[in-house]
Order: structure tokens, then C-alpha cells, then sequence
């Protein structure tokens, strides 16, 4: 989903800085409300774990350039409910920033942007969790249904997002490399969900990892 370099130049840049900003202090109060729920020990490690997935995500997983765009594999829904929201906003700002500093640095000055695209997104889907999933129902209970819901919120809102920043920097000129993009970039849709029910069926077997530090509450008890 990374943003190609020119798209977005100039004094446009700024927009995605400012879009930034504003994903950081959301993502500063629910880094906060987790301090509360679990500590800073656990807060640390989940986000360690985030930033790793998300590194692999991008650098390791097989990803290739459609149109305006890259589709990645990021299953930012399956960190969402393996880790929570929180450590799952600071790993994919983190990872994302690991993986241009080391490895994309032509990336670093859309940053502003790909972390935008990354953040607003999975901030919906911790919106959407709280409508589709009953207070009662925890996380490794979870139904395909509630899986695709959450991974078309996340992958449908980077989408979107795409699109948004290609029509900022180049008007709807080049609209059509854009569709191609979603299109291709929808097919992680039919992927996702199952992943993550695969990752939800794994952990449920793992009972250790009740009350465990390492994954968020909500993934075994009901809230």
C-alpha cells in the first residue's frame, strides 16, 4: 500500500503529515487506555510483536506493484485481535518506519501518508469490533462473518485511502491505475479472514496463553 514516490510531492506532502499527526494522538489515547488495562510491560512487548509482523509483513511476505500502489499482505485485523489496538497502531507505524529507514528510504517522505493509510483503517476496525462483536463474545469465539467484516473495514479502508492520496497529488487522471489497484488489492480480502480464524483457532488451543501479557485481554475473556 505504499504510496509510489511523486505521486504526492511538494507542498502536498503536508496534508499527509497533518493526517499523521492526528493518527498519533488517537493512537496516544488508546496507548493509554492500555496502560491502564495491562501495564507498560505488556503494552511494550505487544507492540514489539506488532512491529515484528509488521516488518515481515512488508519486507518478507510476497508483495508486488499494482498501479499506483503495492499490495501488501497486512493482516491488521489479525493484529488487532491477537494484540489490541494499541500495540497494533504502534507496530504498523513502527514497522512501516523500520522497513523505509533500512530498507525503502525513498519511502520516508510519503510517510506521513502510508501511515495514515495504515492507521485510519484500524482505527475503524476497533469501531466496528464494538458493533459486531457482543460484549459477551471473546475474540477466539469469533465467526467468519465477524472475521470478513473486520478484515473488509481494514483492507477496504487502505483502499480508499490509496485512492484519496493518488487523486490528491494527480487528480482523477490517473483514476484507472487506481481501480486497478483496489481491484487487485481486494483479493487479500478473501484471504484474511481466514487467516485470522486460523491464528483465533491456534491460540484457542493454547490455553497457556490465557491472562497472558503477550496477547490482549479480550482475545479469551468476554468484556
Amino acid at each position: 500500500m505504499h504510496i509510489e514516490h511523486g505521486i504526492v510531492a511538494g507542498a502536498k506532502l503536508l496534508l499527509g503529515a497533518a493526517t499523521a499527526t492526528g493518527s498519533a494522538l488517537v493512537a496516544g489515547k488508546l496507548a493509554l487506555d492500555a496502560l491502564r488495562e495491562t501495564g507498560a510491560a505488556s503494552l511494550a512487548a505487544r507492540s514489539a510483536m506488532a512491529t515484528a509482523a509488521t516488518f515481515t509483513f512488508f519486507q518478507v511476505l510476497p508483495h508486488y506493484p499494482v498501479g499506483v500502489s503495492e499490495v501488501h499482505f497486512i493482516l491488521g485485523s489479525t493484529l488487532f485481535l491477537i494484540l489490541g489496538a494499541a500495540p497494533a497502531a504502534i507496530g504498523l507505524a513502527m514497522g512501516l518506519l523500520l522497513q523505509g529507514l533500512f530498507f525503502a528510504p525513498f519511502d520516508l517522505p510519503q510517510y506521513g501518508m502510508n501511515v495514515t493509510t495504515l492507521l485510519v483503517p484500524l482505527f475503524a476496525v476497533a469501531a466496528l469490533a464494538r458493533r459486531v462483536i457482543a460484549p459477551g463474545t471473546a475474540y477466539v469465539d469469533l465467526t467468519y462473518g465477524q472475521t470478513l467484516a473486520l478484515s473488509t473495514a481494514f483492507q477496504g479502508g487502505v483502499v480508499a485511502w490509496v485512492a484519496f492520496w493518488a487523486v490528491w497529488g494527480q487528480g482523477f487522471a490517473g483514476f484507472s491505475s487506481v481501480a486497478t489497484f483496489g481491484a487487485a488489492y481486494m483479493t487479500v480480502i478473501l484471504i484474511e479472514p481466514l487467516v485470522d480464524l486460523a491464528v483465533l483457532g491456534a491460540a484457542k488451543g493454547m490455553r497457556g496463553l490465557r491472562g497472558s501479557a503477550l496477547v490482549t485481554p479480550r482475545l479469551f475473556r468476554a468484556a
